[in-house]
């Protein structure tokens, strides 16, 4: 089964369970709802422990999580730097032209005349738009801002993206 992370684990708050998580998903108003279950991954365990959230809050930037069975800091305190994943079948399918970012990396990126230009290797969330890093031979990253005027398709089953390098992009 596949797992994909939703938030990290950085702290324990109080002695009753919390934890502060940094959320990694934009769906984080649904994915710490009370009762879903989350899958954390502890180093030196090959199976996932499931958690169900009991409690949720916001606080600044953390989404503060409590989960049945665990209302001790003693408890949680070894679920710091762990990530809170969910399964496959948990994810929502998004509305059409959007993509989760496990669907884009690893993508062939090829220009407009079909010539490879390499893969994507990670995406960049830096501000108003998402950033591709495309790994090529012999060269350094290429990096592509995730806009209409640069990616110009993309095919999901042929595992290809079409893009226009503008400009100054490959410099």
């Amino acid at each position: 089964m596949n797992y994909y992370t939703v938030g990290k684990i950085v702290n324990t708050h109080g002695i009753r369970g919390e934890v502060k998580v940094i959320a990694t998903t934009d769906f984080s108003e649904e994915r710490f709802v009370i009762g879903n279950k989350l899958y954390l991954f502890l180093p030196q365990q090959s199976q996932p422990l499931e958690l169900i959230i009991k409690s949720h809050r916001k606080h600044k930037q953390f989404e503060m999580l409590s989960f049945d069975g665990y209302d001790n800091i003693n408890l949680v305190e070894k679920f710091k730097q762990c990530e809170l994943k969910i399964s496959e079948e948990q994810q929502a399918s998004l509305p059409e032209d959007e993509y989760y970012y496990h669907e884009i990396i690893g993508l062939n990126v090829l220009d407009e005349q079909q010539k490879e230009i390499g893969t994507i290797k990670e995406i960049l969330s830096p501000g108003a738009n998402d950033v591709w890093v495309v790994k090529r031979k012999g060269k350094k990253d290429l990096l592509l801002p995730a806009i209409k005027d640069v990616i110009k398709s993309i095919d999901i089953e042929k595992g290809e993206v079409v893009v226009e390098v503008l400009e100054g992009l490959d410099d």
